[in-house]
Parts: C-alpha cells; structure tokens; sequence
C-alpha cells in the first residue's frame, strides 16, 4: 500500500545515463537513449513505487552551454526541475575532477536548498580504488546526503540508491496510478522513439537538427493494427536527402527500426509510413519549438 511519495530530480550533463537509469527504475522504456549529446529535451516523469512510496523521477535534459532557442529552452527545463522537490541526485562520470557543468549544477543545488545524493554512474568502467579520490573531491566540494556509485547498464549498486532515495519519501497519497510509469502521451513517447532512431542511424550533426510530429494515430476496428504517419522536420535543405538516403534506404531503416520499438511499446501491430519536410532553423524559433511539444508549462 502506497502511504509516501517522493519527488527527485535526475540531472547531470549528456550523456552521463540519466535515462538509463530512468528507464532501469520505472521498468519500462520511458526516456530514449542514445550515445549523442542533446538527446533528452523536455523532463520526463518516470514513475515506479518501492517499498510503500510512490517515486516521481524527473529525467532532465543533459546541462549544457545553450547555442540555440530549443538548447536555452532545455537548460531553463533544467533549473525549473531543480526547484520544490523532495531531493535531486546529481549524476556524474567516475572522473577525478568537477567539471564546469557539474560546478554549475552544484551551484544550483545549494541555491535550491534540497537535500541531493551524487551518484556516481558507470562505475564499473573504473577500478574501485580510482572512485575514492572522486568520491572525496565530491565530499569537499559539497555536503551531499550520500554518495553512491553505480552502475545503471549493469544494474550495480541500485539497491543501495534506492535505500537512500526511498527517505525522502512524504506521507501522502500517490499521485499516479497503478500501472503507470510515465506522464508522457502515447503520440509523444512514439514520437520519441522515431528521433531515437534517427539519432542512432545518423551522423554528426543531422539528428540534432530534427524534430517529429504525429500526424495520424488511428487504431483499426476489429483489428489489433495501429496505422500512425509521422512527418520528420529537419532545419536545413541538404538534410532532407540524407535523411531520406538512396533509394530512401535510410528513412526506411529508421522506420523499420522504430516499427520494432513502437510495437513493443503498444503491444499491438503497427503500420508506420514516415515524411521528411525541412522547416528551416526551426530550433531558433520559439514558435517551432512550442508546435514541437517542447513547453515547460
């Protein structure tokens, strides 16, 4: 029986696995993972319940040096998730030095006043005795509540996180239901999957440049098949042939990929037909980014 809730932030810079761990947690795949920069962009709600407290983890963009309205967007996404929650854990590498972005980030939680636990993830790419100058670089640097290494593709450590994130947990009744392990829509989670794909089959910096949008989303009567058309915009003309490959050999290798992940998701057929059309710097437009779902409200 469900008697606490807990609210924590996960923040870090990209690509530290934050998602990862989201996705390890909730037990269901509700933040996309790839090995580029930049690939969460808005917070997302993962939900699981340990013991009898329903935790609330909000995956957060990676913290980064913004170079355009969408990254601006996505570094205030972080702030925001950084104020009123019942603890933060900030994720880092198992490097002896604190960088600039977890400089920042530290700054930020003590403006905030939450209690916070470093987590010091992918440990296992260390040996043991190189995580204890870490650790007590991090020790003086802040007065974290607890510091915790682990290791989130390898599920080590996790027992011990979970310990120390179920004290923060408060008397009240859950604010999810049963069952549910994310606050995303499911045209926003398949929306996703499809930018996953294009981040894990395209180069440099194409992906970056891209955004999806669900166009149709129709379930057939009498039919366990779901037809979904989803319409790619990327920012720049030379783009959309990449993207597209030849002989569209790309766009259908995206497809067939996120078909795959997407069926997983609905536990049901699915028929996915894609587009590519270029909407031209688009993540320097505060309107594009609003039509893209990409609101902090």
């Amino acid at each position: 029986m469900i008697t606490k809730t807990a609210m924590i932030t996960i923040t870090g810079r990209a690509n530290v696995g934050k998602s990862t761990l989201t996705n390890l947690l909730t037990g269901d795949k509700v933040a996309i993972v790839s090995p580029k920069p930049q690939t969460t962009r808005n917070r997302i709600f993962g939900v699981f319940t340990y013991d009898n407290t329903q935790m609330i983890l909000l995956d957060t963009p990676g913290f980064h040096k913004a170079k355009t309205r969408l990254g601006e967007y996505m570094v205030g996404v972080v702030r925001q998730s950084i104020i009123d929650v019942d603890a933060i854990m900030l994720m880092v590498e198992p490097v002896d030095n604190i960088g600039t972005q977890e400089e920042l980030l530290i700054k930020l939680i003590e403006k905030s006043g939450a209690p916070a636990v470093l987590v010091i993830n992918k440990i296992d790419t260390v040996d043991v005795n190189e995580a204890l100058p870490i650790i007590e670089r991090y020790s003086e640097r802040y007065d974290f509540d607890a510091i915790i290494p682990v290791s989130a593709k390898k599920n080590d450590g996790i027992p011990q996180l979970l310990e120390v994130l179920n004290k923060y947990g408060k008397q009240g009744p859950q604010l999810f239901p049963d069952g549910m392990t994310t606050d995303q829509a499911e045209k926003q989670i398949i929306a996703e999957i499809i930018r996953e794909k294009l981040l894990i089959c395209m180069d440099l910096e194409i992906p970056h440049g891209t955004a999806v949008e669900i166009t149709k989303f129709t379930e057939r009567e009498n039919e366990d098949i779901i037809d979904i058309d989803a319409t790619i915009y990327c920012d720049r003309k030379s783009h959309k042939g990449m993207i597209i490959g030849k002989k569209g050999a790309m766009l259908k290798k995206i497809g067939q990929y996120a078909r795959e992940d997407i069926e997983r998701f609905m536990g049901a057929k699915v028929f996915l037909q894609t587009w590519v059309k270029v909407k031209e710097n688009w993540r320097d437009s505060t309107s594009a980014i609003r039509s893209f779902g990409y609101n902090k409200s």
